[in-house]
């Protein structure tokens, strides 16, 4: 399934409104960057994707073994580093917390569960981004 995103710059700042067609959220850079610091930056959203991904994960393998719980609360922060190369490691750190009537061997197994989540999987394996082009339509098609 491709999953398309579609961006648009707007003058101010480095405001972008992004939407995948149903859902709209505001993208931006803070002040000290040049941007107006009115939506999440880059790498702020794709760690939001990656805790949405944690707690949704703990949610359904809660709710397929009949487990309930109340609020899941995570906080999720990133440490880059640069080598001399140029190149970046990252250290994503994750802190969750589980609410509800479960026993420590349950909460322990929620964590786990969160670490396996699609986004992580996805960001840990292999990935081929293929550089820009120009667009020639107004609609965003996936290449073949």
């Amino acid at each position: 399934m491709a999953n398309i995103i579609q961006i648009k710059n707007i003058s101010s700042g480095y405001q972008s409104i992004i939407t995948n067609g149903k859902h709209t959220i505001v993208g931006d850079e803070p002040i000290k960057s040049g941007g107006t610091d009115l939506g999440l930056k880059p790498t702020e959203l794709v760690l939001a994707g990656l805790a949405l991904c944690k707690a949704a994960t703990i949610r359904n393998y809660a709710r397929k073994e009949g487990w309930t719980i109340g609020e899941i609360d995570a906080s999720i922060s990133q440490k880059v580093r640069k080598n001399s190369e140029g190149k970046f490691t990252s250290h994503v750190y994750t802190e969750v917390s589980i609410n509800g009537d479960i026993s420590e061997t349950q909460r322990s197994i929620l964590i786990n569960k969160a670490n396996d989540c699609y986004i992580q999987r996805l960001l840990e394996d292999e990935w081929n981004i293929e550089h820009a082009t120009e667009k020639a339509e107004e609609k965003f098609t996936i290449p073949n």
